[in-house]
């Protein structure tokens, strides 16, 4: 009935009897009390010391008035701290920004980490498979400082050993839901550690009017519009090409004009040369004037202005041989900015496939050897699917403005560009709420960036158009 267990633990079975459960007699190790009370005590020092270093300021204005209470008396510790809030508010008072920069926003961050994510933190990241629980005990991911911006908070967490990027990117809604913001974003800062992105407020939701004229001239990069962060969105164009993508009414005029508007003065100068290709006539002939004879409306006269930059470019390239890498804008070598509103329409709907061809082969000639010599490209598009646009992957630098299905964002954007925040499915068709609104991915960074393009109206691309006409002398 019973049998030997192996490493003769039958000894230590309480009952064998048949009705009755086996039940194992635990062993038992006795932790001398010495050992215990000094690793309980190097627990409280090690606790004080990382709270003096994590919140020196929070421990200086606790511990303060009950060392000047010991010190003297509660009456002469009130009176010798009275000074401290009402110099505070008066500088709240006089200087609101400066206040806000150096104290509110640190009060707000230790707030905040306190209240919201240390509160928070062990059950959202259970629920979201982010920590595990085994052998009850809780494998957490590290939380880290947390900053506060003017306009989202940015905590710093350390993940898990084996964890990785993908595996917070695919948890983004449960982030987001989990601390109460609307949204959540992942970057990567160095290896084992990611910093959270939550939005509190949107910066980017009132419309930009029209930015001034550049005061000199200048190549790039352009200021077209804010970062989400509240600094100038600058574009650079020249040394690179630009694809912008974004369904009807999500903006890309506002990109394209605000972008020729900050290189007017150098086009006044003869530093950049701008050709236009407009297949609808709806959106570049505005500021037709602006352009000369290098805008083209029609097929044919794209292909024929196309073919034309190809054999600058060629030009350029047997001239520049040898003797230089880059291009740098001169009267003589001007930059040429060729932007080509919807082009799909010249691809993908051009009926004439002869003419399809041409233009196809001289954009990807110009994309994929132009901008050594000088000459950039700026296509817009609305359906970003490789059949329609099959040289995308030639523009290293690409804009997703509001697009109509989330695939279509690492479409634009590369693979994972969705996962690590950029929701250009989400952004509002409300015009005055989404319109120039989109997410930048740089050839140099992995990291989408949310803009919002400057809205230049109608009567901005006249006055344009006025002031800057092709050959007119400058003023």
């Amino acid at each position: 009935m019973f049998k030997r267990l192996p490493g003769d633990e039958a000894r230590n079975l309480v009952t064998t009897t048949p009705d009755t459960a086996v039940v194992f007699r635990p062993a038992v190790v006795t932790t001398p009390a010495i050992l215990t009370l000094l690793i309980f005590a190097w627990r409280v020092i090690a606790g004080c010391v990382r709270l003096v270093w994590r919140h020196p300021v929070a421990v200086l204005v606790t511990l303060t008035p009950g060392a000047l209470t010991l010190a003297y008396d509660w009456q002469t510790g009130l009176m010798l701290l009275a000074p401290v809030p009402t110099g505070l508010l008066a500088w709240a008072v006089t200087d609101r920004a400066s206040f806000t920069r150096v104290i509110g926003l640190r009060l707000l961050a230790w707030w905040r980490l306190v209240c919201i994510y240390r509160r928070h933190w062990q059950a959202v990241m259970i629920v979201s498979g982010l920590g595990r629980h085994l052998w009850g005990r809780d494998y957490l991911p590290r939380l880290g400082k947390v900053t506060c911006t003017a306009w989202a908070d940015l905590v710093t967490v350390r993940m898990l050993k084996g964890q990785s990027v993908k595996d917070w990117a695919d948890r983004l809604d449960h982030l987001a839901q989990g601390f109460g913001a609307a949204s959540c974003r992942v970057a990567v800062t160095r290896g084992g550690r990611l910093q959270l992105t939550f939005p509190r407020t949107d910066p980017l939701a009132v419309p930009l009017a029209a930015l001034p004229l550049p005061d000199a001239p200048t190549v790039g990069p352009v200021e077209v519009g804010k970062q989400e962060d509240g600094q100038p969105w600058l574009l650079k164009v020249h040394g690179t090409h630009v694809l912008v993508a974004g369904a009807t009414g999500a903006g890309k005029g506002s990109i394209i004009w605000s972008t020729i508007r900050g290189l007017l003065p150098a086009v006044r100068a003869g530093l950049v040369e701008i050709w236009a290709l407009d297949p609808k006539l709806m959106e570049l002939s505005y500021g037709r004037a602006l352009f000369g004879d290098r805008y083209a409306a029609t097929p044919e006269q794209c292909a024929d202005l196309l073919d034309q930059a190809v054999n600058v470019m060629q030009t350029r390239a047997a001239r520049f041989a040898g003797l230089q890498r880059s291009h740098t804008p001169t009267v003589e070598d001007p930059f040429v900015l060729v932007v080509v509103d919807e082009v799909a329409f010249l691809t993908a709907y051009q009926a004439d496939r002869q003419l399809k061809q041409r233009i196809s082969a001289a954009l990807a000639t110009l994309t994929t050897q132009g901008r050594a010599v000088g000459i950039g490209v700026m296509a817009a598009l609305q359906d970003p699917r490789k059949e329609v646009m099959n040289i995308r992957n030639l523009f290293p630098d690409k804009i997703a403005l509001r697009l109509d299905e989330s695939e279509q964002v690492d479409m634009v954007l590369g693979d994972g560009a969705r996962d690590r925040g950029a929701l250009a499915d989400h952004i509002s068709p409300v015009p005055e709420l989404g319109a120039g609104v989109g997410y930048v991915r740089l050839e140099t960074s992995p990291d989408p960036i949310r803009v919002r393009a400057a809205y230049v109206s109608d009567s901005d691309i006249r006055d344009m158009a006025t002031t800057f006409a092709a050959g007119k002398d400058a003023a």
